[in-house]
């Protein structure tokens, strides 16, 4: 990648957090993106754009205040893997973190519909690609 942020491809490099939110009965919340949106209708883990300025950990704070109206710290974001993937027009960095404490219920804030899911049911809901490699992680986890 240079200094513009393009990969050696020709395409711009996104940073995306995304965050395993885990209950006490170790069950994952999905998101289902909303109509509109570039791939509505799939399951993804709650997160979104890592802004300028921005540490991945601060932007899913952010984003999980926004989208799902629960609110969580720093230390209590662990890093667990990342994705990296190439879509048609950019490439995918998403550094995925598991959170198991947080404050709030968590509901969708901007139209989306959100579901707790056990790890082994986690490959019945269709997801974007950069998310299905990280399906196996957290089963192994969980």
């Amino acid at each position: 990648m240079n200094e513009t942020g393009v990969t050696g491809a020709g395409k711009k490099l996104l940073l995306v957090a995304a965050c395993a939110l885990v209950d006490t009965d170790n069950r994952i919340l999905l998101a289902q993106r909303p109509e509109g949106k570039s791939l509505a209708g799939l399951w993804e883990f709650p997160g979104g754009k890592v802004e300028p300025g921005e540490t991945p950990e601060e932007a899913l704070i952010r984003e999980l205040r926004e989208e799902l109206g629960v609110t969580t710290r720093v230390a209590c974001l662990a890093p667990l893997t990342f994705a990296s993937h190439t879509y048609e027009t950019f490439h995918l960095l998403m550094p995925l973190f598991v959170c198991r404490r947080y404050e709030g219920i968590p509901q969708g804030l901007e139209g989306q519909v959100v579901k707790w899911v056990r790890p082994n049911a986690l490959r019945d809901y269709p997801m974007p690609p950069a998310d299905e490699p990280l399906i196996p992680i957290l089963q192994d986890l969980l």
